[in-house]
Order: C-alpha cells, then sequence, then structure tokens
C-alpha cells in the first residue's frame, strides 16, 4: 500500500502570457521538483497539480503518475471518489503567475460541456464543467462578470466609441429596458448588446479602438491604476485592434489584495489580467473564448451561453472563514461539489496546525517558508507515522481519512494552500 502523505512534481506550463523568468510566482515553485531550470526568457504561467492528462503529477523524484498510484491504491481516495471520478482527483489545483492579460472567457456548464465534447472534441477536450476559484497571492487584477446595468448604462453614454460600435437601435433599447422596470428585460437587452458589439466586423472595431485610443492619449494625462482610462490603454497595447478590450466597459475590475478570493460559476464571464494566484477547478481545460486572444474565438457559443447577471464586483467576492480554532487557517468554500481550499498561515518557527482526516483526498502546496508535515500512525497498522519535510514550492498530496500536522521551520513562519474534496452532504463540516 502506498503511504498516505507523499510529495509530488508538478509540471509548469509556458504560455505567452506568463511572468517571466524568476519573477513568475510558478517557475519558482517548479524549480523545486528535480531536474526544473529556470530559463530566464521563457514565460512561466500555470502549475498544474493533479491528475490532469495535459499535465500530470509524478510521485518526488518519480517517473510513477499520481494518478497510477491513486488507481492501484482507491483507498486514498474513498470508494465515492473512486468511483463518481474513474481514479483521477475531482478537482486540478493550480498556480498561475499573469503578465499579460488572458482571453475573454467563460467556462461551460456541464450540459453545454457535453454537447460541445461530443460535436468539436478537436476544439473541446473533455465534456465536463469548469466553476473555479482564484485566491490572490499578490495583488491581482480581474474582470469578473457583468457590472450593474445601470454602470454598463454609464459608460454607453460617457463613450461614443462604445455606442456607434453597438449601433444606435441596440443602445436605444437598452437604454429604454434599464431606466424601464422589467429587469428581465434589461438582462435581455444586455445580451442584445454584448452581442453586438462583440460581433461587430473588424474594420469597424479598429475604427472604434483607433478613435478611443487617440482621444485618451491626446489628452496629455498620465492615467493611474485603477482607472478605466489605465486599464484600456494597457490592455490595448497587448492585444491592439481586439474587440475584447471593449469588454472593459462591461465586465467588472477587481483588484485583490492576497488572501481575497474570487468564485466564478459556470457560463459567467471574466478574464484575469494580472498577478500571482492559486486556483482551483473542476478537472477540466474547456474554456470558451471571445477576444484578448490569438487562440480560436467562439463568439457564437459565448454570447449564447452566458447568463447576463449583473452585479456589483463585491458580489463576485467570496471570504475565507475560520476553519480552526488557532484562527491560522481559513476556508473558501465555493457553491459546488468539486473542491474547496484551506489557506494557512503560521507566522514564526515552531507554530503548528493541526488537520483532522478528511473523507476525500486532499493537495497542498507550499508558497512560503518551510516545515515539516507529519501525519497520524493508523490505529492497528505497522507502518511509521509518515513524515514529509517541505519548503516553498513543494507539493503534497494527503490521502482520504489522513490525520496530519504542520509545523513550521523557518523563522518568519510558512504559508500553505490545501484544496481538497469532501462528499456534497459533508459540505459543511
Amino acid at each position: 500500500m502506498s503511504p498516505s502523505i507523499f510529495l509530488l512534481d508538478c509540471k509548469a506550463q509556458s504560455y505567452d502570457w506568463g511572468k517571466i523568468g524568476s519573477s513568475s510566482k510558478v517557475a519558482k515553485f517548479a524549480s523545486s521538483s528535480p531536474g526544473f531550470t529556470i530559463d530566464e526568457s521563457r514565460p512561466y504561467a500555470e502549475l498544474w497539480m493533479g491528475t490532469h492528462p495535459s499535465g500530470p503529477s509524478t510521485l518526488h523524484q518519480s517517473d510513477k503518475t499520481l494518478e497510477s498510484v491513486l488507481k492501484a491504491n482507491p483507498q486514498l481516495l474513498t470508494p465515492y471518489f473512486y468511483d463518481k471520478y474513474q481514479g483521477h482527483l475531482p478537482f486540478l489545483f493550480k498556480v498561475l503567475s499573469i503578465n499579460k492579460a488572458l482571453s475573454i472567457q467563460a467556462h461551460p456548464d456541464k450540459q453545454l460541456a457535453e454537447k460541445l465534447f461530443r460535436e468539436r472534441p478537436d476544439i473541446y477536450k473533455d465534456d465536463n464543467h469548469k466553476p473555479e476559484m482564484a485566491i490572490a497571492i499578490t495583488d491581482f487584477e480581474a474582470l469578473c462578470g457583468f457590472r450593474p446595468l445601470n454602470e454598463i448604462l454609464d459608460a454607453l453614454n460617457n463613450w461614443s466609441e462604445l455606442r456607434d460600435l453597438a449601433g444606435y437601435e441596440v443602445v436605444k433599447n437598452f437604454q429604454e429596458s434599464v431606466t424601464g422596470s422589467k429587469v428581465e428585460q434589461g438582462h435581455s437587452a444586455l445580451k442584445t448588446l454584448y452581442t453586438a458589439v462583440l460581433t461587430a466586423e473588424a474594420s469597424r472595431v479598429k475604427e472604434g479602438l483607433d478613435r478611443l485610443i487617440e482621444k485618451l492619449k491626446a489628452t496629455g494625462l498620465v492615467y493611474q491604476r485603477p482607472s478605466i482610462e489605465e486599464l484600456l490603454l494597457r490592455i490595448h497595447s497587448q492585444f491592439p485592434g481586439d474587440v475584447g478590450v471593449f469588454s472593459l466597459f462591461f465586465l467588472n475590475y477587481v483588484v485583490l489584495q492576497p488572501g481575497q478570493a474570487i468564485f466564478l460559476a459556470a457560463n459567467e464571464p471574466h478574464a484575469y489580467l494580472s498577478g500571482d494566484c492559486v486556483e482551483c477547478m473542476a478537472a477540466s481545460d474547456n474554456v470558451v473564448r471571445a477576444g484578448l486572444t490569438p487562440k480560436f474565438k467562439d463568439v457564437q457559443v459565448l454570447t449564447q451561453m452566458l447568463t447576463y447577471q449583473a452585479k456589483s464586483s463585491a458580489d463576485q467576492l467570496l471570504s475565507g472563514v475560520q476553519y480552526t480554532d488557532t484562527r491560522r487557517s481559513h476556508l473558501y468554500d465555493p457553491p459546488i461539489d468539486e473542491f474547496s481550499v484551506i489557506l494557512t498561515k503560521l507566522g514564526q518557527a515552531g507554530m503548528k496546525e493541526q488537520f483532522r482526516g478528511v473523507e476525500g483526498p486532499s493537495v497542498l502546496i507550499v508558497t512560503d517558508g518551510a516545515g515539516v508535515i507529519q501525519g497520524e500512525k493508523v490505529q492497528g497498522s505497522d507502518s511509521e507515522e509518515p513524515v514529509v519535510q517541505v519548503s516553498e514550492g513543494n507539493v503534497v498530496f494527503i490521502g482520504a481519512n489522513t490525520t496530519y500536522s504542520i509545523e513550521a521551520q523557518s523563522q518568519h513562519g510558512m504559508t500553505i494552500y490545501t484544496a481538497f474534496s469532501v462528499k456534497p452532504e459533508k459540505k459543511e463540516i
């Protein structure tokens, strides 16, 4: 039988939007794996922790995949998770390091994911949904969800380039719907408005953006963050002429501080803009894109799938709640079945946190400091208590029903993020 606590080596993904060389948290964390050397000219975007076939984790200093270990040792998942997810983890855990904006995108719900995979498996690689949560490691910028309808109306009134691109009748319909009393009409009008913008002819998009950027530059002002003007100029410099720039008028702009989180349900538009975060999601790589990308844009699917809920950025945030009596661990628990995440901060050497076993698998990453993880000896077992020394970047798998402790050994303490799954009826524990 495999031990219930063991180190993993995880794959770093290099995408154009990643931070370069040692400036990337992904690169720094990945360098804890043997054989990984940071190339200071290369962008490092994502560290994948899990069993997804596009970036499977392996046992430390081994070619043996985590998936193969789980399938050979079902007790590490519990029968429930082993059967439900065919020996895979229910979630994919990541670290992201973002230097350049990611695409305007949304993730399909389960029903749509199955349809897209069935009809276009060359583009949509699996049939799973992909709700996700991001917790900021550094200051982290994102677009998430549609802004309140009155704020979008203000943008139309203030920016003639947006009005011209959408067209007179579409804008008039939206204005009348928002100022009316029926919320449903406002959401329907938002769908018509956003679709008109995203499907506008490329020549008209370029003309509108050229006018917009020229007007901003003509003022001679130096725009500061956070402001829509600075954001427009910055994102346009990354993706000149891209219709996705106009999405900045529609979506909430948020700047998360370390420890703050956002949850993105299926069929909600979003884009990450800059910073480092840990991200957890259902085990899928399905993305429907509509701007700020050289990749395939599926505008028709995206504009049809969105919920068009319009609410403030504060409604997108997810707060951590106290998880242990020591107040050193906080739980981020999104309204889905596949995962929750615990953020643990131990402030100095010798500080310790104890975790009771949960009826499901866990994966943790040390993002700062060093220490030791020690499991409790299983009653009636002849095996030794598992003990794993960890430092920044180390990733550890914790098997189901394993009680363990974490003790900081760095003078300044340590920080750990833990993704885990429990059966839906036990999510409130």
